[in-house]
C-alpha cells in the first residue's frame, strides 16, 4: 500500500466516524475490508479501478465461503469507499455505483422419499386423541404441500370435503386453494368426527366446529401452534432413527418433488404451493433431476463411471 492510498484510508475512517456516525467496530471492519482490497489489487491504484475489477473482486473472495452477511459488508465496504472517492473528486466517476455482492447458488431443497414419508407417518403414536391429530396434521403436509404456518392457520370452515379441496392463507395474506388425497381426507373426517373433542382437557372448554374455529387444537382449546407441530416430526424422526433432518418444511419439498417426478405441470405445482413466481418453483426439477442422476449411478453397473 503507497502513502496515497495510507492518506485515502484515513480520511475515509474519519468520513465513517464523523460524517457517517459508524460504531467503532464497524469502522475497524470497513478499514480491514480496504486493506484486503488494496492487498488483491497488488500495485493497481485504487482511482484506476472500473467496474469490471470489482466484480473480479467480489468473485474472487467468494472462494473463501464467506458467510453472506459477511460478503454483502465487504460489498457495502466497496461501495463506501469508492462513494467517499468519488465525493472528495479524488476519482472522476463511481465505478462501484451499480456494484451489488453475486448472488450464491441456492442449495438444492431437501425432500424425502415416499418410502421415508410413510416410515414417519407409520411410527406416529396415534393411540391417544392428540396422537391421532398429529397423523392427520402429517398426512395434510403430505398430501397438500402447505407451509405449517398455513397449516395451523387453518378453521373448520376452510375444508371442502366434497371436492377434497382447503382453503389456505399464504403468505401475504394470499388465498389459495389446495386439493387433498381421499386418505388424507378419511383421516381429517375421523379427526373432526370423534378426536378433536376429546383433545381438550375437561377443565376447558372445547370449541365448537363452525366456520371460524380453528381445526387443530391443543389440549386447552387453543389453536395449535407451530412449534407443537415439529416436535411431533422431531419425536417420531428421532425414534424411527431416519438419518435425515425433518422439517414441516421438508414434507412440503417432498411434495412438490415428487409431483414433479411424476410429471406435473410447473405452472400447476406453482399454484399448488402458492409461490408468486415461477422461478421459485423450477428448483424442484434440478431436484428431481439430480435424484435421476443418483438412481442412475446406483443403479446401472456402468452409472459410476
Amino acid at each position: 500500500m503507497n502513502n496515497q492510498e495510507k492518506e485515502y484510508l484515513e480520511e475515509f475512517k474519519t468520513y465513517l466516524s464523523v460524517e457517517k456516525n459508524f460504531s467503532e467496530h464497524t469502522i475497524k471492519a470497513y478499514d480491514s475490508d480496504i486493506v484486503s482490497f488494496i492487498l488483491w489489487l497488488d500495485g493497481v491504484s485504487v482511482t484506476e479501478v472500473n467496474f469490471d475489477k470489482l466484480r473480479e473482486y467480489l468473485h474472487f473472495i467468494q472462494r473463501f465461503e464467506y458467510q453472506k452477511t459477511t460478503i454483502a459488508r465487504k460489498t457495502a465496504s466497496i461501495r463506501t469507499f469508492y462513494k467517499f472517492l468519488f465525493r472528495e473528486k479524488y476519482i472522476d466517476s463511481n465505478p462501484a455505483l451499480s456494484l451489488s455482492a453475486p448472488k450464491r447458488p441456492k442449495p438444492l431443497p431437501k425432500f424425502l422419499t415416499p418410502e421415508e414419508v410413510e416410515q414417519i407417518l407409520n411410527n406416529v403414536k396415534i393411540d391417544t386423541p392428540a396422537g391421532f391429530r398429529n397423523r392427520v396434521i402429517l398426512e395434510l403436509l403430505w398430501a397438500t404441500g402447505m407451509r405449517v404456518s398455513e397449516l395451523s392457520g387453518l378453521n373448520c370452515g376452510d375444508v371442502n370435503f366434497e371436492e377434497n379441496e382447503i382453503k389456505v392463507f399464504g403468505k401475504g395474506a394470499k388465498e389459495r386453494i389446495v386439493l387433498m388425497s381421499n386418505r388424507a381426507k378419511d383421516y381429517l373426517l375421523q379427526y373432526i368426527n370423534s378426536a378433536r373433542n376429546l383433545i381438550v382437557n375437561p377443565a376447558y372448554k372445547t370449541p365448537p366446529i363452525d366456520e371460524d374455529s380453528p381445526l387443530f387444537i391443543n389440549n386447552t382449546g387453543y389453536r395449535l401452534q407451530n412449534k407443537t407441530i415439529r416436535k411431533v416430526i422431531n419425536d417420531t424422526v428421532e425414534k424411527i432413527q431416519l438419518p435425515k433432518k425433518v422439517t414441516p418444511h421438508v414434507f412440503r419439498h417432498s411434495f412438490a418433488t415428487k409431483l414433479i417426478e411424476n410429471g406435473a405441470d410447473l405452472r400447476v405445482v406453482q399454484e399448488l404451493l402458492g409461490h408468486s413466481g415461477i422461478s421459485n418453483t423450477q428448483i424442484y426439477t434440478h431436484v428431481s433431476m439430480k435424484h435421476m442422476k443418483d438412481v442412475y449411478e446406483s443403479a446401472h453397473p456402468h452409472g459410476g463411471r
